[in-house]
């Protein structure tokens, strides 16, 4: 491809810090309208002298593609975000690279196969079952909950058969549950009480070094440091007491939760998977497992709730399919509507938004030279905005998912879970699990949006700045 400019255009921002403070105060709204007013390959430098950094963004579905998967080799997860994820949760699948990545993902595959994931279905509707069951219970004038484990009220309304629930608390405990279950069968309990208490303690951690020009180290004792790395040991305490018990089971495990198969996991090739890797691989998948879940059910839910007409059409085949009964793995197939409700909340609301590589070869996207050792992004919300793929982005229209519509479109105009050999190992179970859990939700309540509008941010996954607040109604 010819290069067509010398230098990659990008806003000028503030003379002393670039861009830097849009970055921070939104760095999705900054990186869209960098697409709508620079092109498909941006360039954008935020920081004080001495301490500024550069960023390229890579906003078109062929950019997207060549970063992920056909030029994939020249980008790497070698930036300081992934680090600083490395070093809180461990080096699994997320974060590992070359040798370690290939071994550990040949040794789990057999792990997410589509007949082994359908097998999850039931710990998914049996936890869906039991969250419907509480808005039932606790349904009734003068009730509220506070279960969500974000601090959000959810308060029952004056009518017994309605209640107020933020959703996207209630999808975020819903999915942790249900990948607890997964992962440690018997000991769910346990794990989902630290994994709550814990996971916002690191993940704000993370966070705020990763995008910090300049840390202190680890092991110096300022609060933040000590706050973490307590968060980190409970959190690695029960995870290796669950797995020391699951390997001295041995041949003797008769479990068939996902901590089972990952303890006899091996092969002659790759030998098997040592405690500690075990224990990075379980907190890789509590981390994705469920955030990335909650987020794309939770918005499906409100963006139903704000539009009923689209509501009514994927209850009534819901209702169609299933008369009343729970969901299986085999009823996916003819659940077509509620599979595309799904993929368009996840176009307009990516669970991973923003995705970040380090050049490590000069390479040319789209025109532009993108040179080595460059921080990249290529970002989900803007791509999944990008007006060259998607008309009226901003509308909520299932009928984008069509089979027709979806053969009409670049590979990379739609990619929520990643791609190339990167691509997500979890994005059957997700799909599996987000669309059951609709289909059992709808059957029971009808919703309507209280909160019309929900900010986000970007955080290691997208994040709910605000609460996303639906009235239920049971049928």
């Amino acid at each position: 491809m010819a290069i067509t400019e010398t230098r990659v255009p990008g806003p000028a921002g503030l003379p002393l810090l670039g861009s830097m403070l849009d970055l921070r105060n939104d760095s999705l709204a900054t990186y869209v309208r960098a697409l709508r007013e620079h092109g498909d390959v941006v360039r954008l430098t935020a920081g004080p002298p001495g301490l500024r950094f550069e960023l390229y963004g890579v906003f078109s579905a062929e950019g997207a593609q060549q970063v992920l998967a056909t030029e994939s080799a020249n980008f790497r997860k070698d930036n300081a975000f992934y680090q600083e994820v490395r070093e809180s949760f461990g080096n699994g699948l997320l974060t590992s690279q070359d040798d370690d990545y290939l071994r550990q993902r040949r040794l789990v595959q057999p792990l997410f196969t589509r007949r082994r994931v359908d097998g999850y279905a039931e710990a998914v509707t049996t936890e869906v079952a039991a969250l419907m069951s509480r808005w039932h219970g606790e349904a009734g004038p003068g009730t509220a909950d506070t279960a969500g484990g974000a601090g959000r009220t959810a308060a029952a309304a004056p009518d017994a058969d309605t209640r107020v629930v933020d959703v996207v608390d209630e999808m975020t405990r819903l999915t942790l549950r249900a990948v607890a279950r997964i992962l440690f069968g018997v000991d769910v309990e346990a794990a989902v009480d630290v994994v709550e208490r814990c996971f916002p303690v690191i993940g704000e951690y993370v966070l705020r070094r990763g995008y910090s020009p300049l840390n202190v180290p680890r092991d110096w004792p300022t609060r933040a440091n000590r706050r973490a790395a307590a968060a980190s040991r409970e959190l690695n305490a029960v995870c290796d007491r669950i797995v020391e018990e699951r390997r001295a089971q041995g041949a003797a495990a008769t479990g068939e939760d996902l901590l089972t198969l990952l303890a006899r996991a091996g092969s002659a090739e790759d030998g098997s998977l040592d405690a500690a890797e075990i224990r990075d691989q379980v907190l890789v998948f509590l981390l994705a497992g469920h955030e990335t879940t909650a987020t794309s059910l939770a918005f499906a839910l409100h963006l139903l709730a704000r539009h009923p007409e689209q509501q009514e059409r994927a209850r009534a085949e819901a209702a169609r399919v299933l008369d009343g009964r729970t969901p299986t793995a085999a009823d996916l197939d003819a659940l077509p509507y509620l599979t595309r409700v799904l993929k368009e909340a996840m176009r307009l609301y990516p669970a991973a938004p923003v995705i970040g590589r380090r050049a490590v070869a000069a390479t040319v996207v789209g025109g532009h030279t993108v040179p080595a050792g460059a921080d990249v992004i290529v970002a989900p919300w803007v791509t999944h905005r990008h007006p060259r793929y998607w008309e009226d982005p901003e509308r909520f229209d299932p009928e984008r998912f069509t089979p027709e519509a979806e053969k009409d479109r670049p590979r990379y105009a739609w990619f929520p879970f990643g791609g190339g050999p990167r691509a997500c190992i979890g994005q059957h179970f997700s799909m599996l699990e987000s669309v059951l859990a609709l289909a059992m939700i709808l059957q029971e309540y009808e919703l309507t949006a209280v909160d019309r509008t929900v900010p986000v941010q970007a955080a290691i996954t997208l994040r709910a700045a605000g609460p996303a607040r639906c009235t239920l109604r049971r049928r």
